[in-house]
């Protein structure tokens, strides 16, 4: 069974795509007051304000046509960002070389945490070394993991 960002992401896919942009991910969390549905998109030159809008006008008219979440909640869309949220092997592999920091959803080696230069991707694992030890994360185990800003 695939999980509500999976249903929501495989829902959202071709409208994105249809309004020139490409979607990045899709984040669902009911931990908070009201419900939040966030849905990053990206472009090749940059998502403008107006891509945003688009997106948002196209996404809440398919919701409300679909109705795949009862009761209220928040929509949001934006641009991926600096720090940006990676989620698939494909996105980790366009970002060999940078730092990035995890969250695993259980503790591995004793932590949970991690925070080091992604060096690359072995079978369905993220290569991070940290602190001179390189550590081989397997992705369905990653919670949540984001590109760290280098200046």
């Amino acid at each position: 069974m695939a999980s509500k960002e999976e249903q929501l992401f495989a829902m959202f896919a071709p409208v994105v795509a249809a309004l020139e942009c490409e979607l990045w991910g899709v984040e669902y969390m009911t931990g908070t007051p009201t419900k939040v549905l966030r849905v990053y998109i990206d472009k090749e030159d940059g998502v403008a304000l107006e891509d945003c809008e688009k997106v948002s006008r196209q996404i809440s008219s398919l919701m409300d046509v679909e109705d795949p979440i009862a009761g209220e909640y928040n929509l949001e869309v934006s641009s991926p960002g600096m720090d940006r949220p990676l989620y698939t092997l494909e996105q980790f592999q366009r970002y060999i070389g940078e730092v990035i920091a995890v969250r695993l959803r259980v503790p591995f080696d004793g932590r949970r945490k991690f925070k080091g230069k992604m060096i690359g991707i072995e079978d369905e694992d993220v290569v991070v070394v940290v602190d001179n030890e390189e550590y081989l994360l397997p992705v369905d185990s990653i919670e949540k993991a984001n590109i760290v800003p280098q200046f």
